[in-house]
């Protein structure tokens, strides 16, 4: 998948149901995997600050189509 595809995702926090934001880039390790997103939070207001963060790619629950469902925390079980 490439990025280009990901930022067409809308990134939703399954316990919420909150939008988080857009994918504006990535972090990836030495060996070419992605370790985290950088996201960007939209305001609602075309001039206004936007803020960015950082979304471990371990938070990530699922890849779907239209969506990218993330958790709050990554607890480290492996589902």
């Amino acid at each position: 998948m490439r990025l280009s595809e990901l930022q067409t995702k809308e990134i939703i926090n399954i316990s919420t149901g909150k939008r988080l934001g857009v994918i504006i880039d990535v972090i990836v390790d030495n060996n070419g995997n992605i370790k985290s997103l950088i996201l960007e939070e939209k305001r609602g207001r075309k001039f206004a600050n936007r803020e960015e963060y950082e979304l471990d790619w371990k938070q990530i629950s699922k890849i779907g189509d239209d969506i990218i469902l993330v958790l709050d925390k990554y607890d480290g079980k492996i589902k």
